[in-house]
């Protein structure tokens, strides 16, 4: 039996490319990655924008993502953050190769409040070793276009096993 190898950029871009252009689609798209991925759904980040290499997702501020400074919590600013980078780098793999964090930072440079935007770019080489490291950075803006916080994922991007 051949088993063809599963392609999760043209997977994921496939479904985004056809529930966008439906009522509440990108909703729908947002909903079903949270419960593919629970722990990153548990935020409810809302992916408005997903293209090859690129993503960019919403989050609200609410009750569930507060801390006690009334503020959106650093771990769900994190959780956005490595959403965002995952997506960026997701959308743009080619399918024998797999991906995996490393290591997270952040950098709050500020009080996160209000309706966050996340953006996130990764830019795949034609050419590089198996199992190489590339950071991929999230900016998290508020409603004013300010950074709140940056995310650094470091990604571990590799060849599948083809036995």
């Amino acid at each position: 039996m051949i088993k063809l190898p599963v392609d999760p950029s043209t997977k994921l871009l496939s479904y985004w490319r056809t529930l966008q252009h439906y009522p509440f689609g990108s909703f729908i798209f947002s909903r079903i990655l949270g419960f593919l991925v629970p722990y990153s759904g548990s935020i409810r980040a809302h992916v408005v924008a997903l293209e090859k290499g690129y993503a960019r997702v919403v989050l609200k501020d609410r009750r569930r993502v507060r801390n006690h400074l009334n503020s959106i919590h650093a771990v769900a600013l994190l959780n956005v953050g490595e959403l965002a980078t995952g997506l960026s780098m997701i959308s743009n793999m080619r399918p024998e190769l797999r991906a995996i964090v490393l290591s997270l930072k952040a950098e709050y440079l500020k009080k996160a409040r209000g309706l966050l935007t996340v953006e996130a770019f990764f830019n795949l080489p034609e050419n590089f070793e198996d199992n190489t490291e590339f950071e991929v950075q999230a900016e998290i803006k508020d409603d004013k276009g300010e950074v709140v916080t940056i995310v650094t994922a470091l990604w571990l991007l590799g060849y599948k096993d083809q036995s």
